[in-house]
């Protein structure tokens, strides 16, 4: 089984849960003997091509972004790989279907599933609908949205990462029920279990004091991953525990805004805006924190939450989407209301107050990460879809 993976971000070039969880499931794919040609934008002195004994990955160079928004820049890439890809699939041969990720490559899927008679395979991460809370507002949203459907209705399969998401597609683009399967993210534990054994102690010190508890928020600062409702929140949780630390990772255009309610409610010196770092920092953080936050708005999935899971941290999350998929209340973590600062607040306390219930959540929380959301399950199940759509085509006339 051949497969020809189109995805805008891909190792090392990944900024948010879609280029990991890309990364993790073409890995996963390779181990279970698909052969896997990924094609992704191509940045920085990265090489064009790398060859793999299973996953081999092509890269190719996007116009200069001065010149372009995002979807012209998209555009334009995928009428690059539109262009290139039969020189590639001259060297490595022809595939059986092409799975794509996202709207961004959705030209060139779609170009090329027409152009190769093969199948195409869909994953929608989440969707400009849902970003902007059903509100298509903008010529760019309106541009992506239009693009997102036509990606739905070209796909003959179409991928959700969870129940939410698969409800969400059916509204923004009027896709049938049968066409969609749910197929969760996944992770992998072991860069965490590879921490267990180390001293983070110094590590630790570089963020927060030893006798001040670490609540973590990791993600980018965008709306809608709600890093200002937490920073709403951060007076009450210091008036009933004082000796509580925010730390805020990522970059984002959000940022500069959290940062000044931050100083407005008068917590400044209580919280560390961190910016972006490092994947290994980021495990590290996971790995010393008291309680992980992920305080969104709006989450198709919520990886992070996941991988917090992992790490062992306790974690409380917002009851939309994915997340509330993810975590079960008070048994693998806490959900509380959205867009809810008192409401945060109360699970960020619940969690600091009561240590040993914490530490009974995230126990579960890990055994429900390893055990439901291991790569090898995942590729599993989209191994079977991978044998539907090859099966349609062979009984299929183009």
């Amino acid at each position: 089984m051949k497969a020809l993976l189109l995805s805008w971000e891909f190792r090392p070039n990944i900024v948010g849960g879609l280029g990991r969880a890309v990364t993790e499931l073409a890995d996963a794919l390779a181990r279970q003997d698909v052969e896997v040609q990924v094609v992704t934008s191509r940045t920085g002195d990265l090489p064009e091509r790398e060859n793999g004994q299973d996953t081999s990955v092509f890269r190719v160079r996007p116009p200069e972004q001065d010149f372009y928004d995002i979807f012209t820049l998209a555009d334009e890439t995928s009428r690059r790989i539109v262009e290139r890809v039969p020189d590639l699939l001259d060297d490595v041969g022809p595939v059986d279907f092409i799975h794509t990720h996202d709207w961004h490559l959705a030209r060139a899927a779609i170009a090329l599933k027409h152009q190769l008679k093969v199948p195409l395979v869909a994953t929608i991460h989440a969707t400009e609908y849902g970003r902007h809370r059903g509100h298509i507002y903008s010529d760019l949203s309106r541009s992506i949205n239009g693009l997102e459907w036509e990606l739905t209705y070209d796909a003959w399969r179409v991928i959700c990462c969870s129940q939410f998401m698969a409800g969400e597609v059916q509204t923004a683009f009027s896709c049938p029920a049968d066409k969609i399967v749910v197929i969760p993210n996944g992770i992998d534990p072991s860069p965490f279990n590879a921490l267990r054994w180390l001293n983070l102690r110094r590590f630790r010190a570089a963020y927060a004091r030893a006798d001040e508890q670490i609540i973590l928020c990791v993600g980018r600062v965008v709306y809608e991953k709600g890093a200002h409702v937490l920073v709403e929140a951060f007076p009450r949780i210091l008036a009933e525990y004082p000796l509580a630390k925010l730390v805020v990772t990522g970059d984002g255009p959000n940022l500069p805004a959290v940062r000044e309610r931050a100083s407005q409610l008068g917590v400044a010196d209580r919280c560390y805006f961190t910016g972006f770092v490092p994947i290994d920092v980021r495990n590290r953080l996971f790995m010393v924190a008291d309680v992980a936050v992920f305080p969104s708005l709006y989450e198709p999935f919520g990886i992070v939450a996941l991988e917090a899971m992992a790490a062992d941290a306790p974690v409380v999350v917002s009851n939309v989407g994915g997340l509330a998929e993810v975590v079960e209340h008070a048994e693998t973590g806490i959900l509380v209301h959205p867009n809810d600062p008192a409401s945060l607040a109360w699970g960020v306390l619940h969690t600091l107050l009561h240590p040993e219930w914490a530490k009974m959540r995230a126990a579960n929380a890990y055994r429900a990460a390893v055990s439901q959301y291991s790569w090898a399950n995942i590729a599993r199940q989209t191994i079977d879809v991978y044998e539907q759509v090859i099966a349609d085509r062979e009984r299929a006339a183009w």
